[in-house]
């Protein structure tokens, strides 16, 4: 077996039960638990957006504000 195939194996079978081991701990269904992952991964991707949008207008609206300057003479 070649080792690609014996890494593919190893995850399947340690790593891809990781909610189903997690939802019988908790007494849970092993659906709610990969929801409960779906949607925190989706917050957290929508939460860095919404700051990168923020700081983007906090930096346009500072250059609104403070005008920039080339010379002395545009007071």
């Amino acid at each position: 077996m070649s080792p690609v195939i014996r890494l593919k194996y190893f995850f399947e079978k340690h790593g891809f039960h990781v909610s189903s081991r997690l939802a019988d701990k908790l007494g849970m269904r092993a659906s709610n638990v990969r929801l409960f992952f779906i949607y925190i991964t989706f917050v957290t991707a929508g939460l860095g957006f919404g700051v990168y949008l923020t700081l983007a207008f906090w930096i346009k609206l500072k250059d609104l504000i403070r005008s920039k300057r080339t010379s002395v003479f545009d007071l």
